[in-house]
């Protein structure tokens, strides 16, 4: 199973997501960092794992308040190795990365099968299918035509992300089932190896984790053995 850890940014500073309550976000406390530096969080999580990707969401740009495109920058040029998964809320491919930066493209900006049919497959992205509290976040008939999702897929449930709830499982077992050929990443609520242990038998590829590695309770042994069982 693949890990991904987290990092959001909002202003400059990696914040604590929580239930995807924006305006809510603070600075992050993290038992892997001594302050909220987006470099420092990297280099923490690093050092507790060797980690070959990591998702950033620059909160800024996704809600239509600037940018932190500078500091992405900064971060893959510091991690030449790393792949970044970035969502920026946009809905096409970002311009002005290196190689390693992967656009992830969120179901919440209103993209159409239509639209996912013109971005084709280069440069390669990820499709977030987004979910709160209410159900589906995004044009309706994109859960419908799975034929239009890329390669790689994120099954978000945004109201459970910080919330030690546990993960979706029954989401993503029915989204693994209408395109069992794309890998799938679980996010939201996971708060330990027995979880992602769940996900992989309901068929996740990996998962995209933050909160657990904060606080300690995925250890550099639990993520050894997922990452030994189900190679992506």
């Amino acid at each position: 199973m693949k890990i991904i850890p987290v990092i959001d940014i909002l202003s400059g500073l990696a914040v604590g997501a929580y239930r995807g309550e924006r305006d809510s976000y603070r600075p992050l406390r993290s038992e892997l960092c001594p302050d909220a530096d987006p470099a420092g969080l990297l280099r923490g999580y690093r050092a507790l794992f060797p980690f070959t990707a990591v998702y950033i969401a620059d909160l800024d740009a996704i809600q239509g308040r600037g940018d932190n495109r500078a500091l992405i920058r900064s971060l893959a040029q510091t991690f030449p190795d790393l792949e970044i998964w970035l969502d920026e809320g946009g809905r096409a491919a970002a311009a002005g990365y290196p190689a390693q930066v992967h656009t992830v493209i969120g179901s919440e900006t209103g993209i159409t099968p239509a639209e996912l049919a013109a971005a084709g497959q280069a440069p390669e992205y990820l499709l977030s299918l987004d979910f709160n509290r209410d159900g589906f976040m995004g044009d309706p008939t994109l859960l419908e035509q799975p034929q239009y999702w890329p390669p790689r897929c994120i099954a978000m449930t945004l109201n459970r992300v910080g919330s030690g709830e546990g993960p979706d499982t029954a989401l993503l077992t029915a989204l693994a089932a209408r395109a069992p050929d794309r890998r799938w990443y679980a996010a939201g609520g996971i708060r330990n190896k027995g979880d992602l242990q769940a996900l992989a038998a309901s068929g996740a590829a990996g998962a995209l984790v933050a909160t657990a590695l904060h606080n300690g309770t995925l250890t550099t042994a639990d993520l050894e053995d997922l990452t030994q069982v189900n190679r992506e």
